[in-house]
């Protein structure tokens, strides 16, 4: 499959190494293509990785993952061109976290409205579904590295491209999704993560994630 990432922060290129060392065809998008460590992190992805501008690695992948930060989201799907996504399944990564006041983060946008439902607004012959902002960069190709597995959460209004996110989650080593519903369930993972980011510090530890146990 060709997946484009849009985003080359450490989330764009975890998940963009994890999919290409599954055989995917990646190409990151960035407003910097040409930035050392980017075209290093290339060269040394095991499969099939390139640089390249957001608009390109949007007409590239026939699965685009939305990874950048969240108070840029919505500049970077402009940039990308709303259109090379038409038909698309996008997994949303991003969150709306508040860093004006330091930490622990609060959101700019909850309860009434998210990011996910901002972007699905954005792209309406796009399909997107909210997944991965709720974990840490470091487990999202590789679960097992927790001593439990945690649960992966994921809302979007379309049942196929959920679908599609499930067995990317199935390749990278996650258990079925939990399904919450349609994409304004965004607005709920994205403001479980200031909890998860209290947590985290709680415990002094950020590799942590929630399971869901009945």
């Amino acid at each position: 499959m060709r997946v484009g990432i849009l985003g080359s922060g450490i989330v764009g290129r975890t998940l963009g190494s994890g999919f290409a060392e599954h055989g995917h065809d990646v190409r990151l998008g960035t407003r910097t293509p040409g930035k050392p460590e980017l075209v290093q992190w290339a060269a040394s992805t095991r499969g099939t990785a390139t640089v390249a501008t957001f608009a390109e690695a949007a007409r590239h992948g026939e699965l685009v993952v939305l990874s950048c930060l969240g108070d840029v989201s919505s500049e970077v799907l402009k940039l990308a061109g709303p259109t090379n996504l038409d038909g698309k399944t996008v997994i949303d990564t991003t969150n709306p976290l508040d860093f004006s006041r330091g930490m622990p983060p609060g959101i700019f946008v909850g309860l009434n409205d998210s990011l996910g439902e901002r972007h699905q607004r954005q792209l309406p012959h796009a399909r997107v579904v909210k997944c991965f902002n709720i974990v840490p960069a470091p487990i999202m190709v590789r679960p097992s590295m927790l001593t439990a597995p945690p649960t992966m959460m994921i809302a979007g209004d379309d049942a196929s491209a959920k679908a599609t996110v499930a067995s990317v989650l199935k390749e990278f080593g996650w258990d079925p999704p939990l399904d919450l519903g349609g994409i304004e369930n965004a607005r709920w993972l994205e403001t479980l993560v200031p909890l998860w980011v209290r947590v985290a510090s709680a415990l002094g530890n950020f590799n942590v994630a929630f399971r869901a146990v009945t």
